[in-house]
């Protein structure tokens, strides 16, 4: 009989996937310290306000004295991981290694999931497919079935490793389908002797799609290991005595409930001795000496009968019995605690491991952090979190559980310049050379070279329009649009339209395109994950022949001029009112046709429907957006309309003499933001 030629390809690659990851997580390591280290950038500080009256006219929330903020990341955990483990020395952030006690994390298991995005508008139901960079880290996650998902896993584990406490815990939550892999992983980077529990948590309702050919699917494993077992934090847990498999005391006295249970001592080496009542004695001798034996009689904890083996009285602990490895007490997720996030875990889950496992003011990890569970019931328990997901719909759902929490104020980060790290992971020598790739994929053609002409131009003889290709280390403001527009009347005796293709933007991009009103320039973004495709020869002329890159155009916000007036001798009452929002166009995004008319008529008559949140910063400095107002889709306490943001608000604002800009930041159903910022005398 031969064995399945798949089963045996694993087994004989898992040492070799095993080594790879480690070499992997080794040069990781090695580069913390480098030039190109990667950084965290925070988008926004968020101090829970949310508008809960439809027209918001508490005062403001400040932000008091506070060395640590928690911290919710979109991106690439791998690069999350790396960059809490570097550190920023430029802003004094300093490295996470060996300062985290707990880590959760449950990395989704099924390749052929459905990661589609169901986004509910008034009037319409939109289906959308992950974004480019998501469904890029999909495709390379399941591209060899189950041995890319562990090689995805390898490096992840080693790296989270460094960042726990040497009193630190590790719980890897996973299904059957890995679980065997996943655990031979666990051994070889945390060590077999750091293995404390393989729990079977039967929480889920139950696999039915094979009926009547199997055993029904009803239990996810959970691993735990320490970092160093002798160290690690453990506080017990408990479950009732119905559900940790006990039947209740059926006695009750003064001293409370109570049960008689034989006092006989299975270890052996007790004590062998006759009390006189005919009793048996039991097998491996008493627990007690005699003379204990005898004043537990007297007072009534021994009770002696004749041919059976004593019983000594127990009473009930009230916290209840200590909690087993089965989990049979946690129910599935319930409805009134769902949220619409197919991965959702029960908070009563995480709250259980998270009590067991750390201690108030721990610092909590969850890499895939999903519906952001673990966040939330950290915040709950006094502990501090760090959370990180790939998805913008799961970061989206995050930021508002958190709101919705009234959570203490926390940073929303992203991986710093990701395209300019990529760029120089990339085998890429120079900007021009990959200014060059970037105007095959958008159909333009390169100037021949000579001196004098910029490797980043290209032009489309067709319509007689310059390309022009910024770096990945820029971001694309006014001053690269004006030398787009001179270059455009001067280069080569002029063109007819000039489109510039960015990375990066600053902050008030769509103001500036706005404010120039030049309908001969156009400006477009390039993938975010366009050098993640790039890193071979092959994957460029895959993408050159299947035509898949598309270059969208830039969503911008418009809000109504901003008004204020006295409201009392010390402050300004300010009135904020959006006013429109423009779009990328509907073929840029990853909708099928019946979806993209969907949204068509949607853009046409209520575009600012598509608002997921929105949020402001009164006292805007130009580089960290404070956060201290929100309105989002799904808060009704102000207008009682699930679908829709309020549109306006009015803030209570402190008085000053200096000048204030006000920034208004805007969040679609896509997952784009975009800011609106005006200055205030």
């Amino acid at each position: 009989m031969e064995l399945n030629e798949k089963s045996e390809s694993l087994i004989t690659e898992l040492p070799k996937i095993i080594e790879r990851g480690k070499k992997e997580a080794q040069k990781i390591l090695d580069g913390l310290s480098g030039k190109n280290r990667i950084t965290l950038q925070t988008n926004e500080l968020v101090l829970p306000s949310k508008d809960n009256v439809g027209l918001f006219r508490g005062q403001i929330k400040e932000i008091g004295k506070q060395e640590w903020f928690n911290r919710l990341v979109y991106g690439d955990n791998l690069f999350a991981i790396q960059a809490l483990l570097a550190g920023d020395p430029s802003t004094g952030i300093l490295s996470m290694r060996e300062k985290i006690d707990l880590i959760y994390i449950d990395p989704p298991f099924d390749s052929k999931a459905d990661y589609r995005t169901k986004i509910h508008l008034t009037g319409a139901d939109i289906e959308q497919k992950p974004t480019v960079i998501e469904q890029f880290a999909y495709s390379d996650t399941w591209k060899n079935g189950t041995a890319s998902y562990l090689e995805m896993l390898v490096p992840r584990l080693i790296l989270a490793r460094e960042l726990l406490s040497e009193q630190g815990s590790i719980y890897v939550h996973i299904d059957w389908h890995v679980g065997h892999y996943v655990k031979i992983i666990l051994d070889e980077v945390f060590g077999r002797e750091n293995f404390v529990n393989e729990i079977i948590w039967q929480g889920t309702t139950g696999d039915t799609s094979a009926k009547n050919t199997k055993f029904i699917k009803s239990h996810d494993t959970i691993f735990l290991y320490g970092k160093n077992n002798p160290q690690r934090i453990w506080n017990d847990s408990f479950q009732s005595y119905e559900e940790g498999g006990l039947k209740p005391y059926k006695y009750q006295d003064e001293g409370g409930r109570y049960r008689w249970t034989d006092v006989s001592n299975p270890g052996g080496g007790g004590y062998i001795y006759d009390l006189g009542f005919g009793e048996k004695t039991p097998k491996n001798g008493y627990r007690m000496p005699k003379e204990t034996a005898l004043r537990w009689l007297k007072e009534g904890k021994l009770k002696v009968e004749k041919d059976k083996v004593p019983c000594i009285k127990r009473y009930m602990n009230l916290e209840g019995v200590r909690c087993k490895d089965v989990w049979i007490d946690i129910k599935s997720l319930q409805a009134a605690e769902n949220i619409g996030y197919g991965t959702q875990k029960p908070s009563e889950l995480l709250e259980r491991i998270i009590k067991a496992s750390s201690n108030e003011n721990s610092i909590i990890a969850d890499f895939f952090a999903g519906s952001g569970t673990t966040g939330a019931v950290a915040e709950k328990l006094g502990r501090k979190w760090i959370m990180s997901d790939l998805g913008k719909p799961s970061c989206m759902i995050m930021r508002k559980r958190l709101i919705d929490q009234d959570a203490r104020p926390f940073l929303y980060q992203s991986i710093g310049d990701y395209q300019k790290e990529q760029f120089e992971k990339s085998t890429f020598k120079t900007i021009g050379d990959l200014s060059q790739v970037v105007l095959s994929l958008y159909g333009a053609l390169p100037f021949p070279a000579q001196e004098g002409v910029p490797t980043n131009l290209g032009y489309i003889k067709s319509s007689k329009t310059l390309v022009v290709v910024d770096s990945p280390s820029k971001l694309t403001g006014h001053m690269t649009l004006k030398k787009a527009q001179e270059l455009r009347a001067s280069f080569m005796g002029g063109w007819d339209k000039v489109i510039v293709l960015g990375w990066n933007f600053v902050t008030d991009i769509g103001k500036i395109i706005n404010a120039i009103k030049d309908n001969r320039l156009e400006v477009l973004v390039i993938p975010q994950n366009l050098l993640d495709m790039l890193k071979t020869k092959a994957s460029y002329e895959q993408l050159i022949k299947s035509g898949k890159i598309k270059f969208s155009s830039l969503q911008y916000l418009k809000v109504k001029p901003i008004t204020k007036k006295e409201y009392d001798k010390n402050n300004w009452e300010f009135l904020i009112e959006l006013d429109d929002y423009i779009l990328l166009s509907p073929d840029a995004l990853s909708l099928d046709k019946v979806n993209q008319e969907k949204l068509q008529k949607i853009i046409e008559k209520e575009p600012l429907s598509l608002i997921e949140y929105w949020s402001i910063d009164p006292d805007y400095d130009g580089e960290v957006f404070r956060s201290k107002w929100q309105d989002y889709r799904g808060n009704t306490e102000n207008d009682n309309d699930e679908f829709r943001v309020v549109k306006k608000t009015k803030l209570i604002i402190p008085k000053t003499k200096e000048k204030r800009k006000i920034c208004v930041k805007a969040v679609d159903v896509f997952g784009f933001e975009s800011v609106a910022v005006e200055e205030m005398k």
